[in-house]
């Protein structure tokens, strides 16, 4: 009876070159950043999965700010760690709830928890395994929704204890634009250590054959097209805030639908103001051309005017607003979605009622109001083109061109838009992340 042979896999053939060095280190501290494509992430599952097995006395612990984001990210790549170290899934017991990832030989386990239920996980740790590895991913999160460099070092007091030797933090973080971000002025502290050491990667680095053609493509791509956000995004270099937010927009923006050109869908994003202005953006969902195609503006403000509208009035003129845009571009069946400022309820109200009077087919949600992701999007949408606005849309043209950040914010690693002639701006972001599970699939980058 022939005996099958155990599949084996040598770890440089598994993690890239630049990151040899540091697999079995001792180092206590290890920063890892990159831009996309980097394998860090695939370095810190094949390192957490190779603790359990190769040390019999010591577990690992995988952090998250928010607990509701592990399933789909670390702890699927820790998953995908084992199978890249061809080890079978039965030398594993695997759970979801809660879950955990162990070693049955050893009885050595991988914990998954967020920031805010680390006394959860402490309940649950054998003490004769103790945490000899913290994995921090998405480090960024920590300073932006959490205390930053004082959370760390809490989460480092809690996992070292029991440990006489051999304890090792990894963190993992694609570098925001902002050079003064406080995550970077920790970074730059963190290098100053002699227990630090502070790797960056980008997809240069990966041997080809990884990647596939197709990605590489791609990050070329967004460098012929836009170089400062290839150097962020594929290089993760922390290239600067420009003051103008949509630097990227140009005459080549604006262009009007073919002539008798209908949609079967359109997109409107809603922004509610009581003194302020109240603007509704249109645009037309182009699946041939693979394009969002500006349509239309309604603009009216309180303040500029002289007279403040109710919900109800607003909810009248959005009917006619609408009527129009289906009259000039709808097609048969067209179907309108309005992403409305999650802020206005009664409007929301008022809008759902008269548009249901009038007959007219209108999905009503509130708009996703992630400022940070909505710029980010629709600057994707710009620099690809595949996102344009009409003549009509006066208005929004305008802001584009004297949207920006607020100086101060920036010096302070918090960039944030200035809050004055952006109405326009915030409808238009309301309509991309209110869309872009449609448009996304149009970029050459894909969100992940």
């Amino acid at each position: 009876m022939t005996r099958r042979k155990k599949k084996q896999v040598r770890i440089s053939e598994i993690i890239i070159p630049k990151y040899l060095p540091i697999f079995n280190s001792q180092i206590k501290h290890i920063i890892l950043t990159s831009g996309r494509a980097g394998t860090k992430s695939s370095f810190a599952a094949i390192r957490a999965n190779y603790q359990i097995v190769a040390d019999p006395h010591g577990s690992v612990v995988v952090l998250r700010k928010h607990h509701n984001k592990l399933r789909k990210t670390v702890y699927k790549e820790m998953l995908r760690g084992i199978n890249r170290l061809k080890i079978p899934k039965s030398k594993f017991k695997i759970t979801k709830s809660p879950m955990e990832i162990t070693y049955k030989k050893h009885n050595t386990t991988i914990y998954f928890a967020g920031s805010d239920g680390i006394d959860d996980t402490k309940g649950i740790i054998d003490e004769d395994k103790p945490i000899k590895l913290v994995v921090i991913d998405e480090l960024t999160e920590f300073f932006d929704d959490g205390e930053g460099e004082d959370e760390l070092s809490n989460i480092e007091a809690t996992f070292v204890r029991g440990n006489e030797s051999g304890f090792q933090m990894i963190y993992l973080y694609n570098p925001p634009k902002n050079p003064n971000a406080p995550v970077n002025q920790w970074c730059k502290k963190m290098e100053e250590r002699s227990d630090c050491i502070h790797i960056h990667t980008d997809y240069r680095d990966v041997p080809p054959g990884w990647l596939g053609q197709a990605l590489i493509d791609t990050a070329e791509e967004m460098k012929k097209a836009d170089p400062k956000m290839y150097r962020w995004i594929w290089l993760g270099e922390s290239t600067g805030i420009d003051d103008a937010i949509y630097y990227m927009f140009n005459e080549e923006h604006i262009e009007e639908p073919e002539d008798g050109q209908r949609f079967s869908i359109i997109g409107i994003g809603g922004d509610y103001g009581q003194q302020n202005a109240t603007t509704f953006q249109a645009a037309g969902l182009d699946m041939g051309r693979k394009k969002l195609k500006g349509l239309g503006e309604y603009y009216h403000s309180g303040r500029e005017t002289g007279h403040q509208k109710s919900p109800s009035e607003y909810a009248r003129d959005f009917v006619r607003f609408v009527t129009g845009l289906g009259d000039r571009y709808g097609s048969e069946n067209v179907l309108f979605y309005l992403f409305l400022d999650p802020s206005a309820k009664g409007l929301q109200e008022e809008i759902k009622r008269a548009c249901r009077l009038a007959g007219i087919p209108v999905i009503v949600r509130d708009a996703e109001n992630d400022v940070k992701l909505g710029i980010s999007r629709t600057q994707k949408a710009l620099t690809f083109h595949i996102m344009s606005v009409s003549s009509k849309q006066e208005r929004a043209i305008n802001e584009f061109g004297i949207y920006e950040y607020d100086k101060d914010s920036i010096e302070k690693g918090k960039e944030e838009p200035i809050k004055i002639d952006d109405h326009c701006m915030d409808a238009i972001r309301y309509l991309v992340m209110g869309m872009w599970t449609k448009i996304k699939y149009w970029l050459p980058i894909r969100e992940e």
